[in-house]
Formats: C-alpha cells, sequence, structure tokens
C-alpha cells in the first residue's frame, strides 16, 4: 500500500513536470509572437498639435491591426532621436517609424536601425542618408508654392513678404521655403524682405515676429512654414492689417482662418500620416512590398 502511494506521487509529480514544461514553451511562444508585433514611432516633438494628430492616426491603426505602438518623443534634439531609436532597438520592435528631427542628423539614428536590420520607415521629413523603406509626406515643394500662389493672388502680384522658417535643416523647412520662394522669383513686383527661423515653435513664431517688426515695418504679408508659427505671429501683429498664411491645417489654424485673424492654411493630414506609416510597418513584417514614397494630398483653406 505504502509502494502503490508513493508510485502515485511519483506519476502527480512527473505530470506536473512536464505540464510546467509545456505551459513554459507556450510562454514563449507568445513572448515571440508579442516581439513581432511591436512598432516603434519616433516623433521629433510631441509639444505641437501636429505630430500629436500623427501619434493618434498611427495608434488608431496599430490598435485596428492588434499591434502595439511605442511611442517616443525626441524633444527636437537629434541626440535624443539616436537614444530613441536604440531603445526601441532594444525594446524589440520589428519596423521603426522616424518623424526626423533634422534631415541630415537623423542618418546617424537611421544607420542604428539598419545596423540592426530593423527596416525604417519616414514622415513627414526626408532623411539624407541611410537606408529608409518608405517614406510618406505631403509635397512640401507644392504646399510653399500654393501659398505663394495664394499671397500672389490676394496682393495682386506686388508687395513685400516676411517669411517665418523651420527648423533649419528639416526638409519640410527646405522644400516649403524652396516651393515659396521660386514662385516669388517669378513676380517683379514681389520681394521677401525678412526671413527667419523659428524652430515650427509658436512662442518662437510670436518672438520672431516681434523682432522682424522692429527691424522691417513695412510689409503686406507673413508665410509661416507652419501654423503653429503662423498663429505666433498672429499674436505678435495684434490686428495689424497684414495676410497671414501657415501650412497644416491644424484645428487651431482653421479656426483662425474662420475668423478673419488667417487668410489661409495649407492644410495635410497629419493623422492620415501616422495611419499609413503604421499600415505600411505592417506590411512590411508580413514580408509584402510597399512603395518607396507615398504622397499624401493637400488643401488649400480659406474663410
Amino acid at each position: 500500500m505504502k509502494k502503490k502511494h508513493l508510485k502515485l506521487m511519483a506519476l502527480a509529480l512527473t505530470g506536473a513536470m512536464l505540464l510546467a514544461g509545456l505551459t513554459g514553451c507556450g510562454s514563449k511562444s507568445t513572448s515571440e509572437t508579442d516581439s513581432k508585433k511591436k512598432v516603434g514611432l519616433v516623433l521629433s516633438t510631441l509639444n505641437n498639435p501636429f505630430f500629436v494628430s500623427m501619434k493618434e492616426g498611427a495608434q488608431k491603426a496599430a490598435d485596428e491591426a492588434g499591434y502595439t505602438l511605442i511611442v517616443a518623443d525626441s524633444g527636437n534634439d537629434a541626440a535624443k532621436e539616436r537614444s530613441n531609436v536604440e531603445d526601441l532597438i532594444q525594446q524589440g520592435v520589428s519596423v521603426l517609424i522616424i518623424n526626423p528631427t533634422d534631415s541630415d542628423a537623423v542618418g546617424n539614428a537611421i544607420k542604428v536601425a539598419n545596423d540592426s536590420k530593423i527596416p525604417v520607415i519616414t514622415v513627414d521629413r526626408k532623411a539624407n542618408s541611410g537606408t529608409v523603406a518608405c517614406y510618406i509626406a505631403s509635397d512640401n515643394v507644392t504646399a510653399g508654392k500654393m501659398a505663394a500662389e495664394f499671397l500672389a493672388q490676394k496682393l495682386g502680384n506686388k508687395g513685400n513678404i516676411v517669411e517665418i522658417q523651420g527648423t533649419p535643416g528639416a526638409s519640410a523647412t527646405n522644400d516649403r521655403g524652396k516651393g515659396f520662394a521660386d514662385f516669388i522669383a517669378t513676380l517683379p513686383d514681389m520681394k521677401i524682405v525678412a526671413s527667419q527661423s523659428a524652430n515650427f515653435d509658436r512662442q518662437k513664431g510670436l518672438d520672431v515676429m516681434q523682432n522682424i517688426m522692429q527691424s522691417t515695418p513695412e510689409f503686406d504679408a507673413v508665410f509661416a512654414h507652419n501654423d503653429e508659427m503662423a498663429l505666433g505671429a498672429i499674436n505678435a501683429l495684434a490686428g495689424k492689417n497684414v495676410l497671414v498664411v501657415g501650412i497644416d491645417g491644424g484645428a487651431d489654424a482653421q479656426k483662425a482662418v474662420q475668423e478673419g485673424t488667417m487668410a489661409a492654411t495649407i492644410a495635410q493630414q497629419p493623422d492620415l500620416m501616422g495611419s499609413l506609416a503604421v499600415q505600411n510597418a505592417v506590411k512590411i513584417i508580413n514580408n509584402e512590398t510597399v512603395p518607396a514614397s507615398i504622397p499624401v494630398d493637400l488643401k488649400l483653406i480659406t474663410k
């Protein structure tokens, strides 16, 4: 009887060990599956409604696809951007989506991902080096040109314009400025009389506008490379009869357009950019082919 009891105990222990082993295998499989379902999103800054909207679009697409989205804020710092990329790689993301702080500096972060065999998608801003699987953005040269065409029409092809530029080195800054300047250059009676960077920031837009007003008192219009700087400029102008145009089409800008304080905004779709980035990240994970670049439509919004 005692021998039978010991035999039963041994069988029970063996079964428990087998069950534990099977459970362990199951946990490992789930962990591996989870690691394959992580996508990293590195944003230049979350201190801007445009990129908050981009994050929201990305999160919605990730939720719909059943993927985990890990978001990192670079605070407009290229060193932090690289650190974010390294951290997300350690967390086991399968694809990295990067909204670059600077088109040149981001190459260092992208090369870290390339060395780790992690595919990269860039959004809104280009990367000037490193291997990128897909680039998703509006045509920023066209956006700048649309702003110039609108002001030329409103001013009868004659007038002085102040330009408030975005972050130096960002492709959006370069491209929007080029599209605008190239068109203005075709009009002999229109010229850019002042140009200064405000880093895509509203408060800096206000400060820069105040500085320009002291040195350049006579101008007819302001072209800001984004809505945040345009809204800052409007606060500095304090009702001065000047046309102000921005780019992005954010909620605050559209409200300002309807109220008549901003003449127009060239609307992008940051939520769609974020959504498309995640959708294409999923395609890459599933070994599907993705386009090298995906354009996102622009729209002129006036009152």
